[in-house]
């Protein structure tokens, strides 16, 4: 038997980190398909999540716990189908115990790096999440909204009955009625206008790009710091700490 190396060996499978197929990826190779999939910056986005999260305790009784939800959750109840939920999965039981953890123990993060912070936060952000329903028509003809304007102002019209006769975009089919909505999700223009509009207000055409639009407030709903606000607010500033922490690590530079 011949004890040297084989000098014929191709380099790249020499430092090959994974197979598919026929196809053998190297590291750099790998981390260029990981790229052109987009699947590049979630991976760093997890290993990034999952670092923060190794000083996050919980007792094994949660583990267990978690564990059995997680099975339940994938339909897989038995250890024979567990079993190969792992093998197709490559990973191993500790793993599984680690994923199915990982939401819970993502929380427990959330909440001891902001959720002293959070009641500042609202109220620093309150305004882009305050609520609206109002009511919309829309044209290309300035001319028209303005005298779709002057027919509701002066009661001649329903707004509804302007807008599902002469609207332009899909608000038509409601009535020209949208919403609720926050605040910080509509044109700023548009936000502006409704944050400083009293209930039933209609406003003057105004352009909007190619639009022109006619709007009335129906109903102002102020955001409250209730669990549901709380939550979106801890998984933004949740977020934000994310993607600067990836930007950081300039995963250009990988490539």
């Amino acid at each position: 038997m011949n004890d040297e190396p084989t000098q014929g060996m191709d380099v790249a499978t020499a430092t090959a980190v994974l197979q598919v197929g026929e196809q053998v990826f190297t590291a750099a190779e790998l981390l260029r398909a990981l790229a052109e999939h987009q699947l590049l910056i979630p991976l760093i986005q997890g290993i990034v999540t999952e670092q923060a999260l190794r000083d996050i305790s919980c007792t094994p009784e949660e583990e267990a716990q978690w564990l059995q939800a997680f099975w339940e959750q994938q339909q897989v109840t038995n250890p024979e189908a567990q079993q190969a939920w792992l093998a197709r999965h490559a990973l191993t039981p500790e793993q599984v115990v680690r994923v199915a953890s990982r939401p819970h123990r993502l929380e427990r993060f959330k909440e001891a790096t902001w959720g002293a912070e959070v009641e500042s936060y609202f109220l620093q952000r309150k305004a882009h999440l305050d609520r609206v329903v109002y009511s919309l028509l829309r044209t290309h003809q300035p001319g028209i909204a303005q005298e779709l304007y002057f027919r509701i102002s002066e009661g001649e019209q329903s707004f509804a009955e302007a807008a599902k006769q002469f609207s332009q975009g899909p608000e038509a089919n409601t009535g020209g009625l949208i919403g609720p909505v926050p605040l910080g999700k509509l044109h700023p223009t548009l936000s502006r206008m409704l944050s400083v509009s009293q209930p039933g207000q209609v406003w003057p055409p105004v352009q909007l790009g190619n639009w022109w639009v006619v709007v009335r407030l129906e109903q102002s709903l102020p955001a409250q710091l209730d669990e549901a606000t709380r939550q979106h607010l801890l998984d933004e500033l949740f977020h934000s700490w994310l993607d600067n922490q990836v930007k950081q690590l300039c995963p250009g530079k990988l490539l």
